[in-house]
């Protein structure tokens, strides 16, 4: 039986048309009613002139009219790419123009950003506007409001397969232009049916999503969600941590996906710790490794919950691999193993199976593997070769299987002729009870060739003694470990997805 991404909610609305689906703000929408205002969107869609195959940009905050968007996309046979609503007009001419859309949902309010990108881009027949007023300019134009409030059409039937192409999903593009990743109906179904099997979800699951739905971790919530058919509580961020606190104990939250900067927020929230959250039956986290000393403080701060440490990126429909809360106790530093219907695993130089404790580079096959870049067939083929996809990360991994992050190969230098790990220092870092965050780059230097220096973020309140810090960092790394500068800062460089954006600190160091 073929099994699309919008079969997951129609599916569900069928079985538990009333449950609750969504929950944004004050804004509530059952099963049924995401189906139904999915299908009206898809007939508007459609008469904007999108046909099978065709993209549609979907360039919103988290909101019940983003999620209605995404099935709608689907429904219309078309193909789905998210654009951060920060983005400015010439990054969204270059999508639009990249991988030829064909229509745009937008929020009105963007429009200053949104039209002059639009007169760059002929592709874009129209424009579907969220928002109390519809604003003139290039192409087609419609009210979101009026789409849903009109009968929905009846579904269409495309002939898809679930090898069909349901997604492109641009990279962050922390060096050069994004590059579109495309994945397929297959990659999303078999991705969010694996995460609800190593998470346990069940229809009495309520899991608070703050990740961007642009970025595709915080996407497979809403895929994982309707498969299952638990509720999700979407937050347009975690600007407001104490609010979205104050929500979660209020929504009797089950789950919480999150990423580094995230964890580091609640750990110094004093409410966290005096918040009713015996609801809460587990934590995610992925787009970055979240340092020890943090992890283990979360596990102490949230005691009934399981703690799911997880890898993954774009290429494989964001998940690749998972560690058994089970063995979070002696396997603290692990991302675990492959995730079911995937196979990972470390190689050497030459290709061949690393042993065990050898670093190398992570290798991925399996079900979660794009399709490929678009439209970039030579860096495809560079990525994806002889059915493997290569991450270009460095890994190990120990007798019984189990995987350890090193770094990225880029982010890997030497100092003295010693190779440095920047995670291996980072991590040390922040074992300091006064360190939130930590972040270390090789920087040129005329007696070590490049020396390792260090930015570190203070908890609140906290304030950070260098001295005390570089004994620290003495008594536990080697001697060309130990950064020679420091450097103070509110806040680390991070890209839509919550990842550390090194260039950046390079490029101000």
């Amino acid at each position: 039986m073929v099994f699309l991404v919008h079969h997951l909610l129609a599916d569900t609305a069928r079985r538990v048309p009333d449950k609750t689906a969504l929950i944004a703000g004050s804004n509530r929408r059952s099963f049924a009613d995401l189906d139904r205002d999915s299908d009206a969107v898809a007939g508007t869609l459609r008469r904007m002139g999108v046909r099978r195959g065709d993209r549609v940009a979907i360039m919103l905050e988290n909101s019940v009219e983003y999620v209605t968007a995404f099935f709608g996309t689907m429904k219309a046979g078309a193909v789905y790419v998210p654009v951060n609503p920060s983005t400015k007009a010439d990054k969204l001419a270059y999508i639009l123009n990249d991988c030829a859309v064909t229509a745009l949902v937008a929020p009105v309010a963007l429009a200053r950003t949104v039209l002059p990108a639009l007169d760059n881009a002929p592709s874009v027949q129209g424009t579907l506007w969220v928002g109390p007023a519809v604003p003139d300019g290039a192409g087609a134009a419609a009210s979101y409001a009026e789409a849903v409030a009109a009968p929905a059409p009846a579904p269409e039937v495309f002939g898809l397969i679930d090898e069909d192409l349901a997604a492109i999903l641009y990279t962050s593009g922390t060096t050069g232009k994004p590059k579109g990743v495309m994945l397929t109906h297959a990659n999303l179904v078999a991705t969010a049916r694996s995460i609800a099997s190593y998470l346990g979800n069940t229809p009495d699951d309520v899991v608070m999503c703050v990740l961007p739905l642009t970025f595709g971790y915080g996407l497979s919530q809403v895929t994982t969600s309707a498969l299952v058919g638990f509720t999700l509580v979407i937050e347009r961020s975690f600007a407001y941590p104490a609010d979205t606190l104050k929500r979660m104990v209020e929504h009797r939250v089950t789950g919480l996906p999150g990423v580094p900067t995230l964890f580091a927020t609640l750990l110094q929230m004093e409410a966290a710790k005096t918040a009713d959250l015996s609801c809460l039956r587990y934590l995610t986290n992925a787009a970055a490794p979240l340092p020890t000393a943090h992890l283990k403080r979360v596990v102490e701060l949230f005691p009934q919950a399981t703690f799911h440490s997880m890898y993954g990126m774009t290429e494989c429909s964001t998940r690749i691999c998972t560690l058994d809360p089970a063995r979070l106790h002696d396997k603290t530093a692990s991302v675990g193993t492959a995730i079911p219907n995937c196979e990972a695993y470390v190689v050497d130089d030459d290709g061949n199976r690393a042993a065990p404790g050898v670093v190398g580079e992570l290798v991925v096959r399996g079900a979660n593997v794009m399709r490929g870049y678009w439209g970039r067939p030579e860096e495809t083929a560079k990525r994806v070769r002889d059915g493997l996809l290569h991450t270009g990360d460095l890994f190990k991994a120990d007798e019984e299987g189990f995987l350890y992050f090193v770094a990225r190969k880029d982010d890997v230098f030497k100092c003295r002729g010693e190779k440095v790990s920047p995670k291996e220092v980072e991590g040390v870092l922040c074992e300091l009870a006064e360190v939130a965050e930590a972040a270390v780059i090789g920087v040129p230097d005329p007696a070590d060739g490049m020396a390792v220096k260090a930015f570190l973020v203070p908890r609140e309140g906290a304030e950070i003694n260098e001295a005390a810090v570089r004994q620290h960092c003495r008594a536990r790394l080697e001697s060309h470990l130990v950064p020679k500068f420091f450097e103070i800062r509110a806040e680390l460089p991070k890209t839509e997805s919550g990842k550390l954006k090194r260039s950046d600190l390079a490029e101000s160091a």
